[in-house]
């Protein structure tokens, strides 16, 4: 798999200097048979494993986004970036509460 072909589209990312993810497998058509996501970041950008702890720590907050992400999964069902985009003010919420809660965990 090569990154330089014209399969590998970048995401819409509002943090572009911090962040690049490369996507595989989104058709005009829908998804290929295979999808896959390359998430880039810099050292220290880790607001994904930050998030990913207080959901884990936080069932409630957990089923929160599960049912956000399910009443998003069909209207953005071909809309990768809409998808995103329409889940980041929750993310970037409870990521912040989790930098609080956590400090310096990593």
């Amino acid at each position: 798999m090569q990154l330089n072909d014209e399969s590998h589209r970048p995401k819409a990312n509002r943090n572009a200097a911090r962040k690049v993810s490369m996507n595989k497998g989104y058709t005009p058509d829908g998804f290929a048979e295979r999808v896959f996501h390359l998430h880039i970041r810099v050292t220290g950008d880790n607001d994904e494993l930050y998030f990913r702890d207080f959901l884990q720590d936080h069932p409630k907050v957990a089923k929160d986004y599960e049912t956000l992400k399910l009443s998003l999964w069909k209207p953005y069902e071909h809309d990768r970036d809409g998808y995103a985009e329409a889940k980041g003010d929750f993310v970037r919420k409870y990521t912040e509460r989790a930098r609080d809660e956590y400090g310096t965990r990593y």
